[in-house]
């Protein structure tokens, strides 16, 4: 039997020799080099290996349910905690919504839409002594805690949901922090610390979890400076963070975010309450509103890499999200979701299933440092709201989103459905607009906008804009570039056609035909009225304005091309 280290030549010869073959490595490249080839960047810098072994070791990560919790918080598996949303406010509707759920598998109610006037009504008929419900009211938390908690009932579980500093971040407004104080004699958690705010304006997955934690300790401050012990100031706060499609990123950010919580209960003395209680939702930033069902694939991994990263509270949201309020058959779908992965798949029957995994282990570890790294910086800053105050949260926050942006408009971070594989054919369900959220603070990044938008104004053109095809040689030369230029074009809403006599022309051929006719086709293109000419390739021929390749600014290409079809934006 061969050792780990032959396995590993074995591996790297291997794979060397299918970067030879696709032009990524050399015949003098040496096999160790295959690690490097391979590997990616996260937005944190954090190296991201194409092999993990045992010689990539992270600290112990403990026992679940015991300190540093990176395990999780609970010593005996159980189902994570079903949290449907609801942002409607009527109440009527809500309540209608609400017992639904809770008759059909949500076990607790995130309720954000409702005036606190009408709590009341929408939570007529709820057991409240076995419903948790979480409060998100901005500048009325409040009003609304003071109406949750004059509603029958002595037993009422869930959060207050005050977060000044989440508030302040979304809004640019002056945290209230007196809030927290206020409702120290509280029978219900208090705080919610709304890690998402920082995820939605694009920051990398250390400033969520280094922003949450900065957050964090000034409640922890204010609490403790309020009359409370740091246990029970411990205690009141809950944490929200974004899950995406990226799983073992999810899974990586709650195992990280739940030891450095930790690290911080042990500085105050009472390392055994240092369990992060962590409610995790499907991230809004990753969610469509074009080819809004396959929301579905993406959520459904997300909610997997949040159960499986130990998350207390899954909120999945609705494939259509985007379009509006839910329906009742979208809010099923989502709850189905979670139940199928608990109780069909069993993700919840096993602790912390990703732990001890190699590459899980090290990337929680990486991350972890990454992210206190951000919690210092904030710290020296004066803490989380002079940070916000300062515009360092927002520069740092800012640099990121950048990155993201540009990865998106070259499409190396695809979107299925809207950057890749749009369907301009399809019928989208219609959907009662949602109310609008908060803003003036950070930026809210959709990572479908930019082509959203283009489609949006295709939609909008008296004629259905299109790019005329011109095919050289056969069939089987030009299908490959015809169908990518075809799918980089429905992105933005333009059709690529044969029969078009638009001013806009696409060559699409293979190396050789572009040698042997693209210089000819294009100046004969530019005696017919063409004005802008496009060659789904490389390369430098005469005519020519531009290219259309793999890794090539989309984004720019189709607002160029409205732009030149005279589409208005």
């Amino acid at each position: 039997m061969s050792t780990p280290t032959e396995e590993l030549l074995d591996w790297q010869r291997l794979a060397l020799g299918v970067l030879r073959k696709s032009g990524l490595a050399g015949d003098d490249t040496p096999p160790e080099a295959v690690a490097d080839l391979l590997a990616t960047e996260t937005y944190d810098g954090l190296r991201i290996a194409p092999l993990y072994t045992a010689a990539d070791p992270a600290p112990a990560a403990g026992q679940p349910g015991h300190v540093p919790f990176v395990r999780g918080t609970s010593a005996a598996p159980r189902p994570w905690d079903v949290r449907q949303r609801h942002a409607d406010p009527d109440p009527k509707a809500t309540r209608a919504a609400v017992l639904a759920d809770l008759e059909n598998g949500a076990t607790s109610l995130w309720l954000a839409g409702i005036a606190p006037g009408d709590l009341a009504e929408a939570l007529d008929g709820v057991l409240l002594d076995l419903a948790a419900v979480v409060l998100d009211h901005g500048p009325l938390t409040h009003e609304a805690a003071r109406a949750f908690l004059a509603l029958p009932g002595s037993d009422k579980s869930g959060n207050l949901g005050a977060d000044p500093l989440g508030l302040a971040a979304r809004t640019g407004s002056v945290p209230d922090m007196s809030v927290l104080s206020a409702l120290t004699g509280s029978p219900v958690p208090i705080a919610t610390v709304d890690a998402t705010v920082y995820h939605d304006a694009g920051a990398s997955d250390a400033q969520e979890i280094g922003y949450a934690t900065a957050t964090g300790v000034a409640y922890l401050r204010e609490l403790v400076g309020a009359g409370l012990s740091a246990g029970m100031a411990l205690k009141q706060l809950e944490f929200r963070f974004a899950a995406t499609a990226e799983q073992f990123a999810t899974i990586a950010k709650l195992r990280a975010a739940r030891r450095i919580w930790a690290r911080v209960a042990q500085v105050c003395d009472v390392p055994h309450l240092g369990a992060q209680r962590q409610h995790a939702v499907t991230s809004d930033a990753m969610m469509t509103a074009r080819d809004p069902w396959t929301n579905l694939l993406r959520t459904t991994v997300a909610c997997f890499g949040a159960g499986a990263g130990g998350a207390d509270a899954v909120t999945v949201q609705p494939f259509d999200a985007r379009l509006g309020l839910p329906d009742a058959f979208s809010r099923r779908i989502a709850r189905n979701t979670q139940s199928l992965l608990i109780e069909e798949s069993g993700v919840a029957r096993v602790l912390d299933p990703a732990g001890g995994s190699w590459y899980v282990e090290s990337r929680t570890d990486a991350l972890a440092h990454a992210a206190w790294d951000v919690f210092t910086e904030v710290e020296r800053a004066g803490g989380m709201a002079a940070a916000l105050r300062s515009g360092l949260v927002e520069e740092r926050v800012g640099a990121v989103r950048q990155r993201r942006e540009a990865d998106l408009a070259h499409r190396r971070q695809p979107i299925t459905g809207v950057s890749e594989f749009p369907d301009l054919d399809e019928r989208r369900p219609i959907r009662p607009p949602a109310p609008v959220p908060p803003s003036g603070g950070l930026p809210r990044m959709s990572y479908a906008h930019g082509f959203e938008a283009l489609r949006d104004a295709a939609d909008a053109a008296a004629e259905p804009p299109t790019v005329r095809l011109v095919a050289l040689g056969p069939v089987a030369a030009h299908s490959a570039r015809v169908g990518f230029a075809a799918n980089l074009f429905a992105a933005g809403g333009v059709r690529l056609s044969e029969d078009s006599a638009a001013p806009v022309a696409c060559i699409c051929g293979s190396d050789r035909s572009y040698a042997e006719q693209a210089a000819a086709t294009a100046a004969r293109l530019r005696v017919e009225g063409v004005t802008t000419i496009w060659l789904a390739g490389k390369g430098d021929y005469d005519g020519v304005d531009a290219y259309l390749y793999s890794g090539c600014d989309a984004l720019a290409v189709l607002r160029r091309t409205h732009e030149d079809l005279g589409v208005a934006l």
